[in-house]
């Protein structure tokens, strides 16, 4: 019988590994001339990183209202991250796409992202990282779906 692992709640570990991860993640983005992104960004640029959306799909994909989408949008408009464009199917409809800066800021994530997973290797050990993205991928299957912007990353 296993007995009950002693210290720090996990749910709080959770929450200070991620922590962690963003002020690395926001700190490296400043280092290259990209400090000021919105919370929502990240989720926006995946979602538009393969295909145009209308604002609509895009409050769909992330599962908020269309009205906030368009806010988020709008302010992404303006710090030149996102623009906008007829639909050449749909002219009443205008097609979101990221712009070469948003697309900058999105490599640059991407980036970030690897080279943190490969210290941890470093740090860790290869098997010991497998083992906390098994988990994790295990918890964002199982619970993660319900999670509109986690949900976005699935579909």
């Amino acid at each position: 019988m296993a007995t009950q692992r002693q210290g720090t709640d996990f749910g709080i570990l959770l929450g200070l590994a991620y922590q962690a991860f963003v002020v690395e993640l926001r700190e490296d983005l400043e280092r290259a001339g990209l400090g000021g992104l919105g919370r929502a960004d990240g989720y926006v640029f995946r979602a538009l990183d393969q295909q145009s959306l209308t604002v609509s799909e895009l409050a769909t994909r992330l599962g908020v209202t269309k009205q906030a989408a368009g806010q988020i949008v709008t302010d992404m408009e303006e710090r030149n991250l996102v623009s906008r464009r007829p639909d050449p199917d749909d002219g009443r409809s205008r097609l979101l796409e990221l712009t070469p800066e948003g697309r900058r800021a999105l490599r640059r994530a991407r980036a970030f992202h690897r080279r943190f997973e490969a210290r941890l290797v470093r740090e860790l050990g290869p098997e010991a990282v497998a083992t906390v993205v098994q988990a994790l991928e295990h918890v964002g299957r199982s619970v993660g779906r319900g999670e509109p912007r986690i949900r976005a990353h699935y579909l």
